[in-house]
């Protein structure tokens, strides 16, 4: 488990050097910005289908024949 954490910390600090940020910045901008931000993207996603299924499945409920 140290493997993969010191090569995601390798990556964080490469990526921050080719930015021309600090390890700090970076780490902000990931997990306190984008993935918060992504995470509430895949949430209102999930309700819009969750929402249009239920529309569908109610107004297809009746048209299904049942065996």
């Amino acid at each position: 488990m140290n493997t993969v954490f010191n090569l995601c910390v390798k990556f964080l600090v490469v990526s921050a050097h080719m930015l021309g940020i600090s390890y700090q910045q970076i780490n902000v901008w990931l997990f306190v910005i984008i993935h918060p931000l992504i995470t509430l993207l895949f949430l209102a996603l999930f309700i819009f289908t969750f929402i249009k299924y239920k529309k569908l499945k109610k107004s297809t409920k009746n048209q299904i024949p049942q065996l």
